[in-house]
């Protein structure tokens, strides 16, 4: 080969290693080196993994399982839709159901129960307790705080009149709310008369806890529900025991590893969270977790500079002035 044609080969080459190392710095890690981070299309973030060395505690072990149907990752049995920085993760949780033929007898039943292990609580303000039937009461039961807890609601109808569009109000459809720091519950569903008075239109009761968007009832729902195994279920996490103050006296076990993050206290749930800073962006609990956000990228941010040049810095970005003009060169700025 003549070296007229080596010699570009050789400069496109020497182009390109040089400039990987510069890409794979704009894309900041989520799991430690050598770990795993990502089942299928699912990321798994720090403190989330798959290895011993690659997770936080056994609290935040997830399996990627290679199914004849596809990848999925579990978080114990409960499939895994997504995880977030912020604090949560969606699974797809078992629904319950009883059911009964035309004299009252019982056709099958399935209980639904919710155990998570340390750091993890079931979600009070995303997810709802819905119990769905014209014959049906659920009892809701089961730990937080390390005491007892009880709550529940009941549904009745009679006719297909009786049932509201998009209400779950009590007339074939009912909800209560979750109260903080839940980590263990049980729905225990029951019936009064075993639907013998509305079997012609409906025979089964079903309970189950849920994103609060993921189901929406109507009349057919006493019927679509049948063929509804699972719907997704939004867990809280955190990290530690204690506050932030409480964990930042202790420098070997503090999580909010990245220079540029923040530690946030819970609202549900023990232990902390972490965040990256404002202007950065990433995962807080990795060393170099956090990296700058370039703003100058971001349209929106950019149109804050008008005509003048966009800079970007350190956490932030500038639009530098020109000559004969003093402020920060932003449309909110003084010129």
């Amino acid at each position: 080969m003549s070296l007229v044609v080596l010699l570009p080969m050789m400069i496109i080459f020497f182009f390109f290693a040089m400039i990987k190392p510069a890409l794979s710095q704009n894309l900041p890690a989520i799991a430690k080196p050598n770990c795993v981070d990502r089942c299928g299309n699912i990321s798994i973030p720090y403190p989330f993994g798959t290895t011993e060395n690659c997770y936080e505690n056994p609290s935040f072990m997830v399996v990627c399982n290679e199914t004849s149907n596809g990848t999925q990752l579990l978080l114990g049995n409960m499939p895994i839709k997504s995880i977030n920085l912020d604090g949560q993760l969606t699974v797809n949780k078992l629904i319950g159901h009883v059911c009964y033929h035309r004299n009252g007898s019982l056709a099958s039943i399935f209980e639904t129960s919710t155990t998570l292990t340390t750091h993890l609580t079931i979600s009070n303000t995303a997810n709802t307790v819905t119990i769905v039937g014209c014959d049906a009461y659920g009892f809701v039961s089961g730990q937080r705080l390390g005491r007892s807890y009880l709550t529940g609601c009941m549904t009745t109808c009679y006719t297909r009149e009786d049932l509201m569009e998009g209400s779950c109000t009590g007339s074939g459809c009912c909800q209560t709310s979750i109260p903080q720091n839940v980590w263990d519950m049980d729905i225990d569903l029951g019936s009064y008369r075993n639907y013998t008075r509305v079997w012609d239109f409906n025979d089964c009761g079903y309970a189950f806890v849920a994103e609060k968007n993921a189901f929406n009832f109507s009349y057919q729902s006493l019927i679509d529900l049948k063929n509804v195994t699972r719907l997704p279920m939004v867990i809280d996490w955190a990290i530690g025991n204690g506050t932030c103050k409480e964990a930042q006296m202790n420098n070997t076990s503090y999580a909010c590893l990245s220079s540029y993050s923040a530690c946030n206290e819970t609202k549900n749930g023990n232990g902390y969270r972490c965040s990256c800073i404002k202007g950065y962006q990433g995962n807080p609990y990795l060393v170099d977790g956090c990296t700058d956000i370039d703003e100058c990228k971001d349209p929106v941010l950019k149109q804050l500079c008008g005509n003048y040049e966009c800079v970007n810095n350190e956490g932030g970005f500038d639009c530098p002035c020109p000559k004969g003009y003093h402020g920060d060169g932003k449309k909110t700025g003084v010129f």
